[in-house]
């Protein structure tokens, strides 16, 4: 049995911020120097710890407001800065944090924002001033990646030439917005300089009207049947107004593909770009070649990609699965990442509808098993959505309440959010910027953005198939009552994974709302019922090391060590409060520090034997030899994937079975 155990938490810290910190980079390469800055009034005998998780990787007086540190050479971690004083009496005082990712690929933690207005409106607006503002905010988010939409001239000649074979300077895109070629490379410019990457976007199969004219051919087009029988173009509609509607062509058709890699030579010689966002328009319905044979349109999308893939090896590429239209054959093999544009349709998977908070974990599970749990997912998720549409909107404000909601329950689930470029991202028109956010909610970002980053090994660093545990937690307070995932109203959601030797434990706050939408589609969802001191109970299995919890709602995201009780497999905490969004993780002790007796199994724990033992022959009371049954004892043991929980020197009867 595990025995009765308590542990005392660190001092608390007190959250004071005095300080603005920035890095000069969104993520760093192993080995590569973090150029910290401060600005605000540094107190005497500020220090500075780096933290992974709760292990405090080094420590440091701080003696300027501008510094450096080289983290570990290990790839793909998180770490978080917290700038501190001490008291006399040993007590903190926090009064700054920042996130630091290092990672060699920014596809593995993609952080991903966009970019859609390339004027300068005829001299009325420094754009380059502009775009510099912009991108330090990005910068200060770990935005790691950022798309480009609408930048291109037309959709099947992204690049406009002039007769010479130089570069236009300026075009009207298929709005008729004016796009000036040098704004597009200030921002490539300024997000290399921070190591953010350059992605361009795109249709799969989109051509403008007349298309013929610059070498679309009519055989590639992609073909609708009416009512009386007569095939026509697929098109995707548009404002008159506008330069065209969009005509589609068949995205398997090898001239077509040819085609586009031709056009993607060009993009990539005469711009920096560092990869392709593929788009599509979600499911046509019957579909057909110019030979009237029926096209399954989302197995179309497979040779697409390939190809675009081996024409440019080195480059990112990503694609649209829209509501989750061609999922497998988008994600199995050729992007970096999944993206998923999500409605609310009423088609999700697994059964919630699609604007559910629930149908968010369908889509990640079936995104980690359609790409072999190795792929990322971003969402891209409007917020406001009838709000921003709505004319007679009541105010021109980001709902805070619902973007944090949002933003909690996708980087609790393992995701992140495309909505941040110069605006909040509201609508599916990218360079629509109806509503904007206020102060507060450009700050919250800041700290929900650390915490994505800072632990981003905890929250994206497995799949769901490979981590997810059905923890059991409850509560004694009356004004909580905690529920496990889906999200139920009126409760506190709990969903929970095993990483490594740690449980992580999520409490999302639905506790005064029955809107279970991720959309918050009016702007209208209220700030939550803060929580605190809530006495919590979670089941464990094995002895507790250590407890800690953090948030993005409070202390900046530090760490708050906390103080526990562990009777057998309950431990029992008071969780200090919660707003959106508070994490808790348990950390299990070495087992090879274990003493307690007796061998314990359950089911989702795993153990193996670390030192290689000869087992003998079991007998039973009378000395008997018990066929196929042996002693192992006086073992080490740690943990692994399958098996057991032996006390150290203990005894356990193991039977071998053939299953042949």
């Amino acid at each position: 049995m595990l025995a009765c155990a308590s542990a005392l938490s660190a001092p608390a810290a007190t959250w004071v911020p005095s300080l603005d910190v920035t890095t000069d980079k969104a993520c760093y390469a192993p080995g590569q120097t973090v150029t910290f800055k401060a600005v605000g009034t540094m107190p005497v005998n500020t220090n500075i710890r780096y933290r992974h998780g709760l292990a405090v990787v080094e420590t440091a007086q701080l003696t300027s407001s501008s510094w450096t540190w080289t983290p570990p050479k290990v790839d793909y971690q998180g770490y978080m800065a917290e700038l501190f004083t001490t008291a006399a009496d040993g007590t903190e005082t926090i009064v700054g944090t920042i996130a630091v990712d290092v990672s060699s690929q920014w596809t593995r933690f993609p952080r991903y924002g966009f970019v859609a207005d390339f004027d300068n409106h005829q001299g009325t607006v420094d754009k380059n001033a502009n775009i510099k503002t912009e991108m330090a905010y990005l910068n200060r988010l770990h935005i790691n990646g950022v798309q480009f939409q609408d930048w291109q001239w037309m959709h099947h000649k992204p690049v406009k030439f002039n007769a010479d074979g130089s570069l236009t300077q300026w075009y009207q895109d298929i709005s008729n917005r004016w796009v000036g070629v040098e704004y597009v490379k200030s921002y490539i410019a300024e997000q290399h300089k921070y190591g953010m990457k350059s992605i361009f976007y795109d249709l799969c199969f989109g051509a403008w009207k007349d298309a013929d004219k610059d070498g679309v051919k009519p055989e590639w087009a992609l073909l609708k049947k009416d009512e009386s029988g007569r095939f026509y173009q697929d098109y995707h509609g548009l404002p008159s107004s506008w330069a065209s509607n969009i005509y589609l062509q068949n995205p398997k058709n090898e001239g077509w593909i040819n085609y586009m890699k031709d056009r993607c030579d060009e993009v990539y010689n005469n711009f920096d770009f560092d990869g392709f966002q593929v788009d599509q328009l979600g499911d046509r319905g019957e579909v057909f070649d110019c030979d009237h044979n029926k096209v399954v349109l989302y197995k179309a999308y497979e040779p697409f990609l390939a190809a675009m893939k081996t024409a440019h090896p080195d480059k990112t590429l990503v694609m649209n699965a829209v509501s989750g239209f061609g999922t497998y054959y988008i994600v199995k093999d050729n992007v970096d990442f999944c993206y998923n544009e999500v409605w609310g349709n009423g088609n999700g998977y697994g059964g919630a509808p699609e604007q559910d908070f629930a149908n968010l974990y369908d889509i990640i599970k079936k995104n980690d098993q359609c790409s072999n749990q190795q792929r990322s997912t971003v969402f891209a998720a409007y917020i406001n959505y009838d709000k921003a549409g709505n004319d007679n909107r009541p105010d021109t404000k980001v709902n805070t309440p619902g973007v944090l909601l949002a933003d909690a329950v996708m980087f609790a689930l393992g995701g992140s959010h495309l909505e941040i470029g110069d605006h909040m991202l509201t609508r599916e028109y990218f360079p629509a910027a109806p509503l904007q956010m206020d102060d507060d909610l450009k700050q919250r970002l800041v700290h929900y953005y650390d915490f994505l980053t800072a632990y981003q090994n905890l929250l994206r660093g497995t799949s769901l198939d490979q981590s997810e545990l059905k923890a059991e937690v409850s509560t004694s307070a009356a004004d909580v009552a905690i529920t496990a995932w889906p999200p139920k109203a009126y409760t506190m959601t709990t969903f929970a994974k095993r990483i490594e030797d740690k449980d992580v434990v999520h409490f999302l706050n639905f506790t005064n709302t029955d809107d279970l939408s991720w959309r918050d589609v009016n702007g209208t969802r209220p700030a939550p019922a803060l929580k605190t001191d809530i006495p919590v109970t979670v089941k464990v299995a094995r002895p507790v090391g250590k407890l800690w919890v953090a948030s993005p709602d409070i202390d900046g995201g530090a760490v708050k060590e906390l103080s526990f009780k562990q009777n057998g497999s309950d431990l029992s905490f008071v969780l200090p409060s919660v707003e959106y969004w508070t994490m808790a993780v348990v950390e299990y002790k070495n087992v090879e520090d274990n003493t307690e007796d007796g061998v314990q199994t359950n089911e989702g724990i795993a153990w193996s034997v670390k030192d290689i033992i000869h087992p003998q022959k079991s007998s039973d009371a009378n000395n008997s030899t018990i066929n196929n049954c042996y002693n192992l004892a006086g073992i080490s043991v740690h943990s692994s994937n399958k098996g057991i929980h032996l006390g150290k020197g203990k005894k356990v009867v193991v039977e071998f079975i053939n299953e042949d």
